[in-house]
């Protein structure tokens, strides 16, 4: 039985370390000007964004997760923060960015996702 907890317990810190520090989600190349980001399950879907650079685009968020944590989004910065109400879209413009990594997340910084501009 103890073997069984001990094992239960490497089992648990392993899945923790890999969801918060080793878990990488794939880029999705924004191909036209808009793309919908779902805030569901404690992630952005998708949480990679590729963004070619001198480009415009628009990000609509629709927060599908009741959970506190979710109801805000920030890009540092970008100084952009916008309030997410429950299932309903929120448009984010964004007028040609500079090129770079900027990362978005919850105001916990518990939900995280990437906007990448090359």
């Amino acid at each position: 039985m103890m073997v069984f907890i001990n094992l239960a317990g490497f089992l648990l810190i392993a899945l923790i370390v890999w969801w918060f520090w080793l878990y990488k989600p794939k880029a999705v190349l924004l191909q036209d000007n808009n793309l919908v980001i779902t805030v569901e399950n404690g992630t952005y879907s998708p949480a990679h964004i590729k963004l070619e650079k001198n480009q415009s685009a628009v990000l609509t968020f629709i927060r599908k997760d009741a959970s506190p944590c979710a109801e805000m989004v920030l890009f540092p910065e970008l100084d952009i923060s916008e309030t997410l109400p429950l299932n309903k879209p929120v448009e984010i413009s964004l007028a040609q960015v500079k090129e770079g990594d900027y990362d978005f997340h919850c105001q916990m910084q518990m939900y995280k996702g990437k906007l990448s501009i090359r």
